[in-house]
């Protein structure tokens, strides 16, 4: 029997859009491992105040999620709505329950396939919870009996070790070539 949750997807809109439609198809549609959620282009209304915005990402799209997968592109490490949605992702709420965090190397990241990454140029709240072992990173792939363990590993690593959400929220997008503290 196939273990299914609930993933919601964290990738760059701009950058990632194809990667993300491909995940959901493929392993939503195709082989049934996951149910899917993310925010799409449009869904909410970049008007809004930064609370306002957070508060709805995590009580109106997180909520019933089990796993956080964040699709790591070249980029992905400068938006400030990943930051925020990993954050909401690890935090144990009244009305959300905390996600497991599965961060993927996509193909058209510098360290696709190689075992050694720069961790400024992943997330950083992701590279922090992969520092305390919270956080699973893999690269891409499309089989989906991979795909399945390593989301249901990300899945049990929420029961048995605690995620680290210390580090101040971004308050805007970044730029550069790589993050630094």
């Amino acid at each position: 029997m196939t273990t299914r949750h609930k993933v919601f997807v964290s990738y760059h809109h701009a950058n990632d859009e194809n990667y993300k439609n491909t995940f959901e198809f493929h392993f939503g549609n195709r082989f049934g491992i996951l149910m899917r959620s993310s925010v799409q282009l449009g869904d909410i209304d970049e008007n809004l105040q930064t609370e306002t915005i957070r508060r709805r990402i995590r009580d109106e799209y997180l909520r019933d999620s089990s796993v956080t997968v964040v699709l790591i592109g070249t980029e992905t490490w400068k938006r400030k709505h990943v930051d925020w949605e990993i954050s909401a992702s690890i935090r144990q709420t009244d009305f959300s329950p905390r996600s497991g965090l599965l961060g993927l190397f996509l193909p058209s990241h510098k360290s696709y396939n190689k075992s050694q990454y720069d961790p400024h140029t992943i997330p950083p709240r992701l590279y922090d919870n992969a520092a305390c072992n919270y956080a699973i990173l893999a690269h891409w792939t499309e089989d989906p009996d991979d795909m399945q363990d390593l989301i249901h590993k990300a899945y049990l690593k929420k029961r048995s070790t605690l995620p680290t959400n210390a580090r101040q929220l971004f308050k805007h997008n970044r730029s550069g070539d790589r993050w630094s503290d």
